[in-house]
């Protein structure tokens, strides 16, 4: 693309970033601030379950719907935390306490928060079991409960955390350990790992890899280093026009990709990592690490495993389009703990966002559902301090990109956006409820043809 496209697509960017700060600005402090302190109620209208984005944003747009004292949302913990940012993290390019604010600061004004957790779920008599026994009724149901994170399925963990030389940007507890390891790094192997289960944000567990690539090279160290990716994958990413420029990536940089190679077991006392093969069950390697980071083994919660409103695999069961329930009409959901084929990133969840209001608008309308969600996701995929790939696609696993340049391209720009643009409009546009997603912004770019 020419340079005055980029500079043009800066210039939109720019422009797009200084409308939405100007109305933060005017909604005001006073409707930033935290829930009712009401006692909640035992029955909602509108019922959010998890408090994480999928749950406030959500509960912002219920608010706008059916009036805050309508709508409550149940989260058992005091602190929300903007996930993507982990990576940085744990390559040091951001601190921990930056990506973290109180549950209370997110819910919107008014929408009551119901502090526990859900224990079960019995969508015939629309109701819900809190951890205090104690039941709520609703009249709709948006579930929006996350993934689980399993550590305890490899041997050796978490209690491996313990020691040095390991960790994993996928928690709060350990992200901060991956920064010190790789500081930490001498000579030998730094190990990256990808689990044999969904996971949320499939692209993390590379930006890592790369991150740290780059870091050991400018420290001096990567003469010293062996970088190696064992992933239970049978490609590096599932869009091929990505996959193609990773792989010219690795080739460069010297990382050694092993696929279909799960990890089993971590010995940490000895700084042992233990993968088996997928390919030829029952056997194992054993590589000495340097480094290590684990991305763990995902699951739904188990609030929803064996529960009416799951599949057989305990994933949330939507309809793929509308994401309303395909057994109970007045049960929702959205993100990580969906069965959605998509990736399980923010990205999607403002995607779906913006689908899942029309979708309820017209069920409270007794109307049939014509928003349909194509699968949009991004994963942005950091390849080193400054730059970044930005990859978006659909169900089809075709890119559906928002701005009019290729994509594929490393740019200091798609960086900016990750580090920074991102991040604001997460806690500013998502979290209240207006952003959607880049849709409109790719059809104005791309002259309506996408």
């Amino acid at each position: 693309m020419s340079n005055m496209g980029v500079v043009s697509t800066c210039f939109c960017m720019r422009s797009f970033v200084h409308i939405l700060r100007l109305g933060v600005q005017k909604m005001g402090y006073s409707q930033l601030h935290t829930a009712s302190r009401c006692a909640a109620k035992n029955h909602y209208e509108v019922l959010v379950l998890g408090g994480g984005s999928g749950g406030i944003t959500m509960s912002a747009r219920m608010k706008r719907k059916v009036g805050a004292e309508n709508v409550a949302v149940v989260e058992p913990h005091e602190k929300h935390y903007y996930q993507p940012m982990w990576t940085l993290v744990g390559a040091g390019a951001k601190q921990l306490a930056t990506s973290g604010r109180p549950t209370a600061s997110v819910i919107p004004s008014g929408v009551q928060w119901i502090k526990s957790r859900v224990t079960e779920l019995d969508p015939d008599k629309n109701c819900i079991r809190l951890a205090d026994e104690k039941k709520i009724s609703y009249k709709y149901l948006i579930i929006a409960l996350g993934l689980q994170l399993h550590y305890e399925k490899i041997k050796g963990l978490p209690e491996g955390f313990n020691y040095p030389k390991i960790g994993s940007n996928y928690s709060v507890h350990t992200v901060e350990k991956t920064w010190k390891a790789l500081q930490d790094f001498k000579e030998g192997n730094a190990i990256f790992t990808f689990p044999n289960t969904p996971v949320k944000c499939g692209g993390a567990p590379q930006k890592i890899m790369y991150l740290s690539e780059a870091y050991l090279s400018k420290t001096g160290k990567r003469s010293k280093a062996s970088i190696i990716f064992n992933t239970s994958l049978g490609s590096i990413f599932t869009v091929q026009k990505y996959a193609n420029r990773l792989l010219e990536i690795i080739k460069s940089r010297n990382i050694a990709v092993n696929y279909k190679h799960n990890l089993i077991e971590v010995r940490a006392d000895k700084q042992e990592a233990v993968f088996e093969n997928l390919d030829t069950p029952g056997v194992t390697e054993v590589y000495q690490y340097e480094m290590l980071h684990v991305t763990p083994p995902m699951g739904p919660p188990d609030v929803l495993m064996n529960s009416p409103v799951s599949d057989a695999a305990g994933w949330l069961d939507v309809d793929k389009e509308t994401l309303q329930h395909k057994k109970y009409p007045n049960v929702f959901g959205i993100g990580d703990c969906t069965n959605l084929p998509t990736s399980k990133t923010a990205a999607a969840i403002a995607a779906q966002s913006a689908v899942l209001d029309k979708t309820i608008s017209s069920v409270m309308k007794s109307q049939l559902p014509t928003k349909k969600y194509d699968g949009y996701t991004s994963c942005p995929i950091v390849t080193s301090y400054n730059r970044v790939i930005l990859a978006e696609f659909d169900y089809n696993s075709q890119p559906l990109e928002t701005f009019p340049i290729d994509q594929s391209k490393e740019r200091l720009l798609m960086y900016y956006m990750k580090a920074d643009l991102m991040p604001f409009l997460y806690w500013n546009g998502l979290l209240k409820g207006y952003w959607g997603g880049p849709a409109p912004i790719r059809k104005l770019l791309h002259l309506g043809l996408k």
